[in-house]
């Protein structure tokens, strides 16, 4: 192993991450942003799904739903897109919703090949419930992030734009 690959974190300061969590050490990793990124995600989404105490339905199952709600007859391609997954993970997605009742398909009627997306009345339901649940824990990231939210989400904004592709 080459000395950059063992080369500990200098970003091991007071409120900033460690190099060493629980005993593990992540080296090189603690001072990668994209790492910090998906360590934040998942946090979020595994305090969302605590929170919200529906085992039927993950955060990012969540996402998709609004997205649907929002602009009814959607294309899974169209939503795939907005909500920055491939097909092979919206296509699980969506058997899953429309298993639970909550999404109905049908094909797009200028295109057979595509199939339109709507919330069924039980989904519409479920995004009700789980909408008291996303404020709320949207208000507890408000609380940890402070004053610094417009900016946060600036970056992140700035981050999915420069590395979203076509």
């Amino acid at each position: 192993m080459t000395a950059r690959r063992r080369r500990k974190s200098t970003n091991d300061g007071e409120g900033s991450p460690s190099a060493e969590r629980n005993g593990v050490e992540f080296g090189v990793l603690a001072d990668f942003v994209g790492f910090h990124l998906r360590q934040a995600n998942d946090a979020s989404f595994r305090a969302f799904a605590r929170h919200a105490g529906e085992p039927r339905i993950k955060p990012g199952r969540f996402a998709a739903m609004m997205v649907i709600h929002n602009n009814p007859g959607i294309t899974q391609i169209a939503l795939s897109r907005a909500i920055a997954r491939d097909k092979s993970s919206v296509t699980p997605l969506i058997q899953d919703l429309y298993r639970l009742g909550f999404v109905s398909r049908r094909q797009a009627p200028r295109d057979r090949r595509s199939i339109t997306l709507r919330l069924t009345p039980s989904g519409e339901k479920m995004l009700n419930d789980l909408l008291d649940h996303a404020w709320a824990h949207d208000r507890a990231l408000n609380a940890i992030v402070g004053a610094d939210r417009t900016a946060l989400i600036a970056i992140l904004k700035k981050i999915t734009d420069a590395l979203a592709g076509p």
